[in-house]
């Protein structure tokens, strides 16, 4: 068996809803980067899945093709040694002249092969169609994507017209090179389910190997889908496939953790949008990971069975988790180790591929609207790629070296408890074994115990399953050097967030030395500390460090301009920090809201207005607001990646803080007209705020995404509950 191989893609669908195309590689900007291939190279990936995509090269006119994109960046590729697998439609509909239920599909990607294939003759591996099984899904029977069909007839017409599409592709591309190899790549799942369900269980099971099994010419009588698909009038086209089999050289597994499927007939113990069924039953078509205990081995299951199935060699052609960073790291770890183990079983298990190189882009609406945009091995807001912690991991894993970044230990929490978010159920095929993980985690350590920050990063750490310390003035005092050290030398972390400090904004004008010593010589001592011992740190600066003169959204290298004494001592402790060797991270965040606790802006507007009082806010103060959750996971994401310097977290939007509280009392359902619009002057701060200081950032999500997670949180809906019950008796009395 050869030596195992990391293989990488970048996500690059074209696919059609309406009449529109939406295309990855343009939204990812991965289109414009011809570097792009130097970065995939330093990975050190032996192959790369690479999109000659029909709609791309040959969009209008079938007699006119433009290479000039793939030409570049192919002659890239065999200059860094890397072999392409070239696709040639993913989860697409073909150009406006065909469709996946044009009889003739099948016959017009063939043609298009043989003018790919004549161009790139030297290209050895090929994936026609990517997911043939899933794009059906999605285009025929749920009408997602273009044709917009909601049918089984069209379904299976979608299915068997896109695998006549990759025979005639393979076809035209053996007739320029005999030994070109079929990579048939397809989204494997199981499904299981409760009692009742199980005709639906047994045929989604069946239907998963479909795809493959009509290359393989193994849809035949007797098949247990043949009579099915034979009835909607496709009997001479499975003969045709039958008698002329293309079976794969590869078969090509995606697999994600969404892939496993659990069918639950106990709908009423579900929220009423997840109810369905299939005409004859109802039932809810939820995660398998969510319900079942223990979890489901999905991955390795699906090697095994792929390879007792087919006895063909297999490749894991997409591995991409859109999560927090150090779950993305998690899941290829083990990825490939689910592949080793496979491997040490006897299955042929010939690559991993790292998926989403430069991230995707509204996969969280399916793609058929604007969507969020989830980081890959490299992120790209911002516009140059950035590379994180999936950089070192693949590399590690290219060399045959075992991943060493100290987030990667524990449990994805696809292994953890808190996984199950519905009502579980016994799995009916017990798993492996869990893999012994190391005992002692270096943790991360937090300072700042007592604060709004340090309590947070506390909770999301433990959530994220990042073993953690948070330190109280007893455990690490700030102006305790002998402190700091001790508590470094105890601990052992492999990182510290600095998150205590001064915060008291106006009390700062008449206490500006202790305010000082908290944040920016305590700051500096611990951050001093670390430096000395080789550990990364993380600090916290504010949108106070500046005047708020400018026109423009602040950026990170503006220069300071504090208008009072807390923006002063931030400014010192960047000053101080920055100037230290080691890698020091210096977030500048403004306008904290949260759900975890009473003492910030947001939470005083919403209990006001949820008791019908009026709530006076500045009209003349504009501010990017950070909600304090979606910060603290951009925190822990950087620090993982390895970021230093200074850098802006907030969201993408900026608002006075008036018309922050009317956007809060519109997420929240409350009325908005009892939000007063003031001067800030009129509130009676001691210190100076500036008029405008929005930052700008692009690593946490839009405001309006913030303010509907803040409106939906348990702890926002029971104090919005309680003061309205406050308010309602104070009526009565």
């Amino acid at each position: 068996m050869p030596p195992l191989e990391l293989w990488g893609g970048a996500e690059c669908t074209v696919n059609r809803v309406g009449n529109g195309f939406r295309d990855q590689a343009v939204e990812t900007g991965h289109h414009d980067r011809l570097e792009d291939m130097d970065r995939i190279a330093a990975l050190g990936v032996r192959a790369l899945r690479f999109p000659v995509l029909w709609e791309r090269v040959c969009p209008d006119d079938p007699a006119r093709c433009d290479w000039a994109w793939s030409d570049t960046r192919l002659a890239r590729l065999r200059e860094r040694g890397i072999r392409p697998i070239a696709g040639l439609v993913h989860h697409g509909s073909g150009p406006r002249r065909t469709n996946l239920l044009d009889p003739e599909f099948g016959v017009k990607l063939g043609a298009y092969a043989a003018r790919v294939a004549e161009r790139y003759p030297w290209i050895e591996d090929w994936t026609p169609v990517n997911e043939p099984l899933t794009t059906a899904r999605f285009a025929a029977l749920y009408g997602h994507w273009y044709p917009h069909a909601r049918d089984e007839s069209s379904f299976w017409r979608a299915l068997v017209h896109q695998v006549e599409g990759v025979a005639h592709a393979m076809r035209a591309v053996r007739a320029v090179r005999p030994d070109a190899r079929l990579i048939q790549t397809d989204d494997l799942g199981k499904t299981y389910g409760t009692p009742k369900t199980q005709a639906q269980v047994a045929y989604d099971n069946h239907r998963r190997w479909t795809g493959w099994d009509l290359l393989c010419g193994r849809v035949v009588p007797g098949h247990a889908l043949w009579d099915r698909l034979a009835r909607f009038g496709l009997a001479a086209k499975l003969e045709a496939l039958a008698q002329a089999p293309c079976a794969p050289d590869v078969i090509g597994i995606n697999h994600y953790l969404t892939s496993d499927r659990f069918l639950d007939e106990r709908v009423a113990a579900y929220p009423w949008a997840m109810r369905g069924g299939n005409g004859r039953i109802a039932y809810v078509d939820t995660e398998a990971v969510r319900v079942l205990d223990p979890a489901p081995d999905g991955l390795a299951n699906a090697l095994a069975e792929a390879w007792e199935r087919y006895r063909i060699p297999i490749a894991i052609t997409e591995v991409h988790n859109g999560c927090t960073r150090e779950e993305q790291l998690r899941w290829m770890r083990d990825a490939w180790a689910d592949a080793e183990e496979a491997r040490a079983a006897g299955v042929d298990v010939r690559a991993v591929t790292a998926w989403s190189l430069f991230g995707a882009s509204g996969w969280n609406r399916l793609l058929t609207a604007p969507g969020s945009y989830e980081p890959g091995v490299f992120d790209v807001r911002g516009g140059t790629p950035r590379p994180t912690a999936m950089v070192p991991l693949l590399q590690a894993l290219a060399r045959g070296e075992r991943p060493s970044h100290p987030a990667v230990a524990g449990k994805g929490w696809w292994r953890r408890d808190l996984r199950v978010s519905h009502h579980p159920h016994t799995h009916p095929e017990p798993g492996r074994r869990a893999r012994r993980l190391p005992n002692r985690r270096a943790p991360l350590l937090i300072v700042g115990a007592t604060g709004t920050l340090g309590q947070a990063l506390a909770r999301v750490c433990a959530v994220r399953g990042l073993a953690h310390v948070l330190t109280d003035r007893t455990m690490l005092d700030l102006s305790d050097a002998e402190s700091i050290a001790a508590a470094l030398d105890a601990h052992r972390p492999w990182a510290v967030i600095n998150a205590a400090g001064w915060v008291r904004v106006d009390e700062a004008e008449d206490e500006e030395a202790a305010c000082f010593a908290a944040n920016c010589v305590g700051a500096t001592e611990l951050a001093i500390a670390c430096a000395e011992r080789g550990l990364p740190t993380a600090n916290f600066s504010s949108d106070l460090v500046f005047d708020g003169t400018l026109d423009r959204r602040y950026g990170e290298g503006d220069p300071c301009t504090p208008l009072g004494a807390y923006g002063r001592s931030k400014a010192a402790m960047e000053a101080a920090v920055g100037a230290l060797p080691g890698r020091h991270l210096i977030v500048r965040t403004a306008a904290f809201f949260s759900p975890w606790d009473r003492h910030n802006f947001a939470v005083h507007a919403v209990e006001a207005l949820a008791a019908g009082q009026r709530f006076a806010a500045a009209e003349d103060q504009i501010v990017s607001p950070a909600y304090v959750p979606d910060l603290c996971n951009a925190v822990l994401d950087e620090l993982i990646d390895g970021t230093d310097g200074i850098l802006h977290l907030a969201h993408q939007g900026a608002v006075s803080w008036a018309d922050f509280a009317v956007a809060l009392a519109e997420a929240c359902g409350l009325p908005a007209n009892l939000v007063d619009p003031v001067p800030g002057a009129a509130l009676g701060w001691r210190a100076a705020r500036p008029p405008r200081v929005p930052l700008a950032s692009t690593r946490m999500p839009a405001l309006e995404t913030a303010l509907q997670a803040f409106a939906a949180a348990p702890e926002v809906l029971e104090r919005i509950a309680r003061a309205g019950q406050r308010a309602e008796a104070l009526q009565s009395a």
